[in-house]
């Protein structure tokens, strides 16, 4: 150990201490740059098509589906790319990519909002057209550099720099998604005043140059943490010789503690075991069908993982209209509750989302990675209890001789709610104003004039709602450090990408789902249903924790916490 080392273990505390390092930081610095530009784009890029297009969401409607479908089709390709480059290559370049395209889509709205008149005039109306067609377009191509910068900096880049340090790994999963929490709700509120006090042409350029700025100081850091970090210029891609060392490290570390596997260990050498079988290579004749095989590769690896189940249930968790997004906003709206008592809730959201990053860590220390994500789910259920519940309380509009596809011709005519990027509706998405006047006009109709509906039924929807937060991110960071710590370094970036693309998949019917059933009378079916998917997704989570732990999964004694402080020890001990 060198004097510079000796002196920074002495300033954490020595070994237990938990400090941040110099690439921690830097790390964490650049990724609140990106997350700040992402959600501000994510939130703005909405907002603006609803603007251009006469205040109808059809444009909305047509980039979430366009960003959404992209994802699923090509998030194993994305994956595949990110494997087989070096990581400082794959970082510049989505990092540009992504941002070179938010400032030109940014250039693009802002010469539309400017000559919108002009350019409607001419070639009737089909330059205006191909303005949006550019939009959407680059704009996918954005979210789609974005997905590639995520897998590579939240799935690769943080597991090296945490190293073989599990609870380390933990810390810097939880403070990135602190990080996400935070920008969720500052960043839509920032780019909200510019728009409101300012114009949109503004906001475009606040945006295009927030871009500008960040690309440069993001890569200047990224390079800083590549540089701090020897590891990361070293990238295994043989997948054999891979497989071969962890067997060989899992063996090593069971003989030296002379006991049973723990969870961990017992995980990856299943893992080794079950994905040996997927080791032969396949060949590509022609260049062309390189892309296809990647594909096929990728999600036959993803079946064929240990983390197979894990991953699964938080695709689940995807299908959901229990959030703060459009259409819970919307429907809150049709309610009675104010615009000023929705931000208290979405603040009240964020809080107890970073509450359940806390108690990620406080569980994962005291019962174990795989017990934290049963323990999660148990807790989000359990929250869910009171949406149920408010479905058939008083106030609750729900009314099965009202058929849910009345309406459907008048939505599909006005434009699709937006769709959010986070599992449980995290705060991502635009207020769907054609769907809040197609429920507002329909409640109108069944209530009373003058007379306000009972706030029991929605006060309990959103009581769950916030509650589950502590579940729902908990969980969340459970599945991701188990594909962390378990995928092989050759096969993170495409594991990661079939995994985003199964996220994709049922966001994308969570969307279908609303759309077939968009009046109020039929939310209550879709909180019921919501509830379906979350619980399935917690039993395959279940299965898959019971697979590798059996009844020892319901049992947290002073022996398997004796295993675990030892197992800790042994994580944080110098190599």
């Amino acid at each position: 150990m060198t004097e510079s080392d000796a002196a920074e273990s002495a300033g954490c505390g020595g070994s237990r201490g938990r400090c941040f390092t110099s690439a921690e930081s830097l790390l964490y610095l650049g990724h609140s740059l990106s997350s700040w530009g992402d959600r501000m784009w994510h939130f703005a890029v909405s907002l603006f098509l609803v603007e251009l297009y006469g205040n109808s969401l059809l444009l909305t409607a047509v980039y979430g589906l366009v960003v959404s479908g992209s994802v699923l089709l090509l998030g194993a390709i994305i994956g595949d790319w990110v494997d087989k480059n070096p990581r400082l290559k794959v970082a510049w370049k989505s990092l540009v990519v992504q941002n070179v395209s938010v400032i030109i889509c940014g250039i693009i709205l802002m010469v539309v909002f400017l000559y919108e008149t002009e350019l409607l005039s001419m070639y009737r109306g089909w330059l205006l057209t191909l303005c949006y067609i550019l939009v959407i377009t680059i704009a996918d191509i954005a979210n789609l550099a974005s997905t590639a910068t995520a897998i590579t900096i939240q799935r690769d880049w943080v597991v090296v720099v945490a190293g073989d340090d599990r609870s380390k790994l933990a810390d810097m999963n939880t403070t990135v998604r602190r990080i996400d929490q935070l920008t969720n709700i500052l960043a839509p509120l920032v780019v909200g005043q510019i728009v409101t006090f300012g114009s949109p042409v503004l906001g475009c350029g606040f945006i295009a140059g927030w871009n500008l700025v960040s690309m440069c100081i993001e890569y200047l850091l990224l390079l800083k943490v590549y540089q701090k970090t020897p590891a990361l210029a070293m990238k295994s891609c043989k997948k054999d010789e891979e497989l071969k060392r962890l067997n060989i490290k899992a063996v090593n570390e069971n003989k030296n503690k002379n006991e049973e596997p723990a969870e961990d260990v017992q995980i990856i050498g299943e893992e080794s075991v079950g994905t040996a079988e997927m080791s032969k290579k396949s060949t590509c004749f022609e260049k062309m069908t390189e892309p296809f095989c990647a594909v096929r590769d990728g999600w036959v690896a993803y079946y064929n993982h240990s983390v197979f189940w894990a991953g699964m249930g938080l695709a689940f968790l995807y299908m959901t209209v229990l959030g703060f997004d459009g259409v819970t906003t919307g429907y809150a709206y049709t309610q009675g509750l104010s615009g000023s008592v929705l931000s208290i809730l979405m603040g009240a959201s964020a809080i107890s989302g970073i509450m359940g990053t806390v108690a990620f860590t406080w569980f994962r220390k005291k019962c174990g990675l795989v017990r934290t994500g049963f323990i999660s789910g148990v807790i989000q259920l359990s929250s869910l209890v009171l949406c149920v519940i408010s479905v058939f309380m008083p106030g609750s509009p729900l009314d099965l001789t009202v058929s849910p596809f009345q309406d459907i011709g008048t939505l599909l005519l006005e434009g699709a709610p937006s769709p959010t990027s986070s599992p449980g509706g995290a705060p991502q998405g635009v207020l769907t104003t054609n769907l809040q006047n197609l429920w507002n006009n329909s409640s109108s109709t069944t209530s009373e004039p003058g007379v306000s509906a009972p706030l029991t039924s929605v006060s309990l929807l959103f009581a769950g709602i916030i509650a589950a937060k502590i579940g729902l991110w908990s969980f969340d960071l459970t599945v991701t450090q188990l594909i962390q710590e378990n995928v092989i370094e050759s096969e993170r970036g495409i594991i990661n990408g079939v995994q985003n693309s199964m996220n994709n998949l049922f966001d994308l019917m969570h969307f279908i789902m609303v759309i077939l059933g968009p009046n109020p009378e039929a939310f209550g079916l879709l909180v019921l249903i919501s509830v379906y998917f979350i619980a399935v997704g917690h039993m395959m989570f279940f299965r898959f924790a019971y697979r590798h732990l059996g009844m020892q999964l319901f049992s947290c004694s002073s022996s398997d916490l004796k295993t675990l402080a030892r197992d800790r020890q042994h994580e944080e001990s110098p190599v």
